[in-house]
């Protein structure tokens, strides 16, 4: 295979940017070699490990030119755990980076020219998640839990971790430190034995409240009133305790029996004014702090007068909705998963909004069909999962021409090809916001804004 470089060269390169998963990415003659650890305007000494037809990976050896955004990353597991990939990254550079990649994606995808704004960051960039997903296992007789190294299914070993509550730190090391005592040994994923799959906590920001959700392999719990017991000692706000079964062979962290074994079904947050009720299976997004900014930005682009009917696509348990049902005269959401349109419809009911309607299935399909009874959406909002809108939707925004499409994306590149494919149908991008949800990782969330030509 002719390359420009071979495996076990050792060379000195200029790393100029970074890979969706955080890799530095320097260029020998136009090949791209990607080196993990590397950072954009840095030059680096590197040992090639690998060369393929398009692209190489490389070690990196020594840093000869540090990035003026380099810093010591704080989490001694950084480069084990997958959970992180920009510690070592001023906050200040990953938000410079995350607009360049945004304005980059945008072009080079999409082809659009519409303005995209610096990012929206955090003031404290760190122990943001109000949820946590914590796997354990056993090895050499000893429980170990974190999280999993990247690309594996390896734990990186931890007791604490620097984006997640306090609460749930607390918890992790209680449980990881009492777990045999408790009946509770850590399953093995290649073994399949063992009882404790997952440890999951969610917290409620601005109420204060904690749940628990332990997922294990067998549905009885031996020391069920001693876990409560435990649980309720080491977190004094936890107001859920949750029992998760999952005996399947599989990735996903929960199984399908859910069962409360202590306190309440669910806990509540609220994000601005709007109050929500999360079950343990519930999605919820994770940064409540920059869920707030996202969701105004959204309905600022929205630009509702109180006489608006809006349509939220893939609504979720409603939280975009019921933000700019404050200000609309109708909002109708639909989502494909029963259960959400049902956790829609209480948090709507707990919030005391008589302007919602939400409805199970297709968007593609019912958002036609509302079209046919006559409610026609004046705005239409979207927030679709990381691979985009379903094309079927694209082309029912299209037919039936709503004056603006706000479209919130966690995915850069799938926003910028969905955006290509609405103006092609007659709308223009006015404006891109990204709003940095995930400090410390490579993600970044947006919010655009397109007019009806």
């Amino acid at each position: 295979m002719n390359t420009p470089v071979q495996k076990n060269d050792q060379l000195t390169v200029y790393i100029e940017d970074l890979t969706h998963d955080g890799a530095g990415v320097a260029k020998v003659d136009g090949y791209p070699l990607f080196i993990a650890g590397g950072l954009p305007h840095e030059t680096v000494e590197v040992h090639v490990l690998k060369t393929l037809k398009n692209y190489g990976f490389a070690k990196l050896k020594n840093i000869v030119e540090p990035s003026p955004f380099r810093v010591e990353a704080p989490c001694p597991v950084f480069y084990e755990c997958g959970g992180c990939q920009l510690q070592h990254m001023t906050y200040e550079g990953q938000l410079a980076w995350k607009e360049s990649m945004v304005r980059n994606v945008m072009k080079r995808i999409g082809k659009i020219d519409a303005p995209v704004l610096p990012v929206k960051g955090m003031d404290k960039p760190w122990e943001y998640r109000n949820k946590s997903q914590i796997p354990f296992d056993l090895e050499n007789g000893q429980v170990i839990a974190g999280f999993y190294q990247a690309k594996s299914h390896r734990i990186a070993d931890t007791n604490t971790c620097l984006i997640q509550s306090d609460e749930a730190d607390r918890l992790l090391r209680a449980v990881k430190e009492n777990a045999l005592k408790l009946d509770l040994v850590p399953y093995n994923e290649e073994t399949k034995k063992g009882q404790l799959r997952h440890l999951v906590v969610r917290k409620g920001r601005a109420t204060g409240e904690v749940m628990v959700v332990l997922v294990t392999k067998h549905a009885k719990l031996a020391k069920q009133e001693e876990i409560i017991q435990f649980i309720r000692e080491v977190e004094p706000n936890v107001k859920s305790i949750v029992h998760n079964v999952n005996n399947q062979n599989t990735n996903v962290i929960f199984g399908n029996e859910t069962n409360v074994i202590w306190g309440k079904a669910v806990i509540e947050d609220l994000i601005g004014d709007v109050r929500f009720e999360i079950s343990a299976r519930s999605f919820y997004q994770v940064n409540p702090v920059q869920t707030e900014v996202l969701y105004k930005q959204a309905l600022d682009y929205a630009q509702l007068t109180g006489e608006e009917t809006v349509i939220d696509a893939y609504c979720g348990i409603g939280t975009i909705s019921l933000f700019l049902a404050q200000k609309a005269k109708q909002v109708l959401g639909v989502e494909i998963v029963p259960q959400a349109i049902e956790d829609a419809k209480r948090n709507a009911e707990l919030n005391g909004f008589t302007n919602t309607y939400f409805e199970a299935g297709p968007a593609e399909e019912v958002i036609p069909n509302w079209y046919k009874e006559g409610k026609h959406a004046d705005v239409l909002v979207v927030d679709p999962p990381r691979k985009g809108c379903d094309e079927a939707l694209l082309t029912t925004i299209i037919e039936q021409r709503p004056k603006r499409v706000v479209y919130v994306s966690c995915n850069p590149a799938t926003l910028a090809r969905d955006l290509r494919i609405l103006e092609d149908g007659g709308y223009k991008t006015k404006e891109v916001q990204p709003v940095d949800m995930f400090p410390q990782s490579t993600h970044v969330e947006c919010c655009a804004l397109l007019e009806l030509v």
